[in-house]
């Protein structure tokens, strides 16, 4: 059987996410595991050239992990032939000239959310990659993660009867910068440089929700910023600007109704960092980012409210793990296979620039509903 290489530009994968889990944890270990094998029997394998601004950074992960190409030049990059897909994880502010660059130049379009700042420039870029004829992903990690794959197998199984409610719990405490180093860049809290966790969250939120309960018809959002003040990485204080927490809710098809909190401001004292609890009439469900368990309406409690007793119950106790049933890969190096798949083979891949777009749009929704106070109803997004 026969080995196909593929160019591969990566812009940004000198940040964090960029370089954990797209390069390492995904192209690096495609590349260690002999490449993505195709239908056929062949294998195709990922040749990235690592882009960036930081020349030591870009030179210190091409030795780390014998990525043999690296440039600080965009242009020449996007320039030559050999390079068939343009890959960004900038930050959100720089995302859409890189992509504008790229589908310009021809090359397939794979990328991080937020896809931009706006709504309106998000969908322009689904626009232009459509129009020049260029296939087109985004990135949409949580929908391989175990845990809510499990939760799948649970809604396509029947398990829950009818869906009532969801509620999705998120964050964690990101320490302030002064005693303790952040675990998050600083420009997360700028909103000039494109920070905040509506912005940053929505987008996950939004094909979470379309892809497993159902399309957002409206939304209401309160946003805050509980931190004001943070200390950067050159250990000098600034003034935070955007939103470290927001609490949202949606409203779907059918009446159901989902709840999210999203905060960089809260300590954990739940099962993980991401927890989704899904009620409907026959059955509960509550997933992790891993674990998912369930309560069927037979083994259902019954509780009685009376805080003068000791509560009876020991309600954690009375749920069920839902199995593995099978190995669960990295869920970035899982979409990064099917984009590959979808750019050299031609197999469906529907998470699209399109997609992206609508992330933006319930971000930008979000924002709106905070400033204003009030709900806002979802219009669908069309080419």
């Amino acid at each position: 059987m026969a080995q196909h290489k593929i160019g591969l530009i990566m812009n940004g994968v000198t940040g964090r996410m960029g370089t954990n889990q797209h390069l390492i944890r995904s192209i690096v270990a495609i590349r260690e595991e002999g490449g993505v094998l195709l239908d056929n029997g062949d294998t195709l394998l990922p040749d990235p050239i690592l882009v960036g601004r930081n020349e030591n950074k870009l030179k210190a992960l091409s030795d780390k992990y014998g990525v043999e190409r690296w440039s600080t030049d965009l242009d020449a990059a996007l320039e030559d032939s050999y390079n068939q897909i343009y890959f960004d994880s900038q930050t959100t502010v720089r995302r859409a000239e890189g992509i504008r660059q790229a589908i310009k130049a021809g090359k397939h379009i794979y990328c991080e959310k937020p896809t931009a700042t706006s709504v309106e420039e998000s969908l322009q870029l689904a626009k232009l990659a459509n129009e020049a004829g260029v296939k087109n992903g985004v990135v949409q990690d949580k929908l391989f993660l175990p845990g809510l794959l499990k939760l799948k197998r649970l809604i396509d199984s029947g398990f829950f009867g009818e869906i009532l409610s969801v509620r999705m719990e998120f964050g964690y405490w990101v320490f302030e910068g002064d005693w303790q180093e952040g675990q998050r860049p600083s420009w997360n809290y700028r909103e000039e440089d494109g920070g905040g966790i509506i912005v940053d969250m929505f987008a996950h939120w939004r094909y979470v929700i379309d892809n497993l309960f159902g399309p957002v018809r409206s939304v209401s959002c309160l946003g805050a910023t509980h931190i004001s003040e943070r200390v950067d990485e050159q250990g000098e204080r600034y003034k935070c600007t955007a939103d470290d927490a927001a609490y949202g809710t949606f409203e779907l098809d059918g009446g159901i109704v989902v709840q999210a909190n999203s905060s960089w401001a809260v300590r954990v004292n739940r099962d993980d960092l991401l927890t989704i609890q899904v009620d409907g009439t026959e059955g509960s469900a509550v997933a992790g980012l891993r674990d998912c368990k369930t309560q069927h309406r037979i083994n259902t409690p019954k509780p009685v409210w009376n805080p003068d007793i000791q509560n009876p119950h020991d309600f954690q106790a009375q749920w069920e793990d839902v199995p593995d049933n099978k190995v669960f890969d990295n869920g970035f190096k899982v979409q990064w296979e099917l984009f590959l798949k979808h750019v050299f083979a031609n197999q469906p891949f529907e998470w699209d620039l399109l997609e992206g777009a609508k992330g933006t749009q319930l971000s930008d929704l979000g924002l709106q509903s905070w400033k204003e106070r009030r709900w806002i109803d979802v219009p669908e997004l069309k080419l």
